[in-house]
């Protein structure tokens, strides 16, 4: 078992601050590349796997698609949406009253 521990006793205030800045810049750097190689994998799903996706009738899909409310992307005869796609067309719904 690895042992990771920080002595503070003798570092200074601004000492502590850069290692923590410097620590928490090389978390954001690894999440960013994480997100940008997720993207460029960004998952395609056939119209079945769309309509299973979002639990709707290929009508339905079809309809959104037309309307412009989802892209469908194709090749040949085939139609295909992107995942991520899908997931940010999906709205937050607000209830009476200002609740969430």
């Amino acid at each position: 078992m690895e042992n990771n521990q920080i002595i503070l006793q003798g570092t200074t205030t601004e000492q502590l601050v850069n290692l923590i800045s410097e620590n928490v810049k090389s978390q954001l750097l690894d999440f960013k590349k994480s997100l940008q190689s997720n993207e460029a994998s960004d998952e395609l799903l056939t119209r079945d796997e769309t309509c299973k996706l979002l639990q709707i009738d290929s009508s339905t899909l079809w309809a959104w698609t037309n309307k412009g409310k989802v892209t469908a992307y194709g090749i040949a005869n085939r139609r295909y949406y992107k995942r991520s796609e899908l997931m940010a067309s999906l709205i937050e719904l607000k209830r009476k009253g200002g609740e969430k």
